[in-house]
């Protein structure tokens, strides 16, 4: 069963959101009080609203408490996005992820209970960041302060290698939990399963020993 996402806030992080869904073929309802905004993304979104969000009986007429995962976003207006998030999580809607202006907004949305706090400026930063200073790192996924997925090429003196040869469990203290293989995807590989010369590896791990590993192969 196909899951069901509300945004709120249609500005370029909201709408990009907004049309990466309708890309999917995911239900998506996109909620803006400006008018112009709603009327630009009808034939991206499942329904479209141009409504003051700041309602509870608005939510709930609009349908908002039936979705699995509701996105707010907007721009400098942290009151709303503040209010709107406490609403949503007190109508019931099971996920809510929240856009952060700065530090001080995080802490407010974290304290009244929302799932993940999303810093797009920082976080693109901090994939710049390590793509500037790794020459093997395509791309991260930050877990926490502390953990992370990575996707690392395959360096030379990998190739041939079994993962059970290569034991980076023990060794480094991460794990690889996948594989990506043209066009395929390795789920969970076996110490058995060899790397090849144009693999992708997936791994999770601490931070600081996903750095280990990036230098000691």
């Amino acid at each position: 069963m196909k899951k069901s996402f509300a945004v709120f806030g249609l500005g370029r992080f909201g709408g990009t959101i907004v049309k990466e869904f309708h890309n999917m073929g995911i239900e998506v309802i996109a909620i803006d009080k400006d008018e112009v905004k709603v009327n630009e993304y009808l034939n991206y979104a499942t329904q479209t609203f141009c409504a003051n969000a700041i309602d509870e009986k608005t939510l709930i007429q609009l349908g908002i408490r039936n979705v699995d995962h509701a996105f707010v976003s907007f721009g400098r207006d942290i009151e709303s996005s503040i209010l709107i998030t406490l609403l949503l999580k007190e109508i019931g809607v099971k996920k809510v992820w929240a856009k952060a202006q700065n530090e001080y907004h995080s802490k407010a949305l974290k304290k009244i209970g929302v799932d993940k706090v999303i810093h797009p400026e920082r976080d693109v930063a901090k994939r710049i960041a390590r793509h500037i200073v790794s020459d093997k790192m395509i791309d991260f996924i930050e877990l926490s302060k502390d953990y992370s997925i990575v996707e690392i090429v395959v360096k030379k003196k990998l190739i041939y290698k079994s993962l059970g040869e290569l034991n980076v469990r023990a060794k480094f203290g991460c794990t690889i939990v996948g594989i990506q293989r043209q066009g395929m995807f390795i789920v969970s590989p076996t110490a058995e399963e060899v790397i090849n010369k144009e693999d992708v590896l997936i791994i999770i791990g601490h931070n600081s020993d996903i750095a280990r590993f990036e230098e000691g192969v």
